[in-house]
């Protein structure tokens, strides 16, 4: 089986990537039903949202993923299981045919293969380029305030110890004897 086949039958809904019932049956080559009904008697082992859900109507008609058709009998009589990657990896728990177990491996690659793929465009991505830009950026200015702030420390010591030293003269001066001043004039 194809991965791109498989890629193209993988949605995103409620924040995760999954895979329709459907399109399982299909891949399986069983019917929906059939697939159903293993599911349903294994409840347990997709009882969690992160395993399996059941899309409502209202996703179900949001999304590009099925057209609704008009009129008696052309829509769906139950709502379609929406299965995670780890809900199609819990199936090869329940379907265990050797069709099933070999579309399992390659279902589990393609989500692989998307994820790897995510990521590198994300990091070729012009907009994480930009981020490292500033965050780069960020670091100077972040380098730049902590040597203005030692600068603006080693200034405050240096006033400090002007003040300090003009203290000190001015405190031996008013000690000096007879510190009055001296006359200007001749001396007889």
């Amino acid at each position: 089986m194809n991965l791109q086949v498989i890629q193209n039958k993988i949605y995103e809904i409620r924040g995760q990537k999954i895979m329709l019932d459907f399109d399982l049956a299909e891949l399986y080559s069983i019917e929906t039903k059939v697939l159903k009904q293993a599911v349903k008697r294994n409840i347990k082992r997709f009882e969690d949202e992160d395993f399996m859900f059941e899309l409502s109507k209202e996703e179900l008609s949001r999304s590009q993923i099925v057209t609704l058709n008009k009129g008696r009998g052309k829509n769906f009589k139950y709502m379609p299981f929406a299965f995670t990657e780890l809900g199609v990896a819990m199936l090869s728990s329940v379907l265990n045919s050797d069709i099933a177990i070999e579309i399992n491996r390659n279902i589990m690659r393609a989500f692989v293969q998307m994820r790897k793929q995510l990521i590198a465009n994300y990091d070729q991505s012009p907009t994480n380029k930009k981020l490292s830009e500033l965050e780069q950026q960020v670091k100077f200015l972040q380098e730049d305030i902590e040597s203005l702030s030692k600068d603006h420390e080693n200034y405050e010591q240096h006033f400090d110890d002007i003040y300090l030293a003009l203290a000190e003269l001015a405190t031996k001066n008013k000690e000096k004897p007879g510190n009055s001043q001296p006359k200007i004039g001749y001396v007889k």
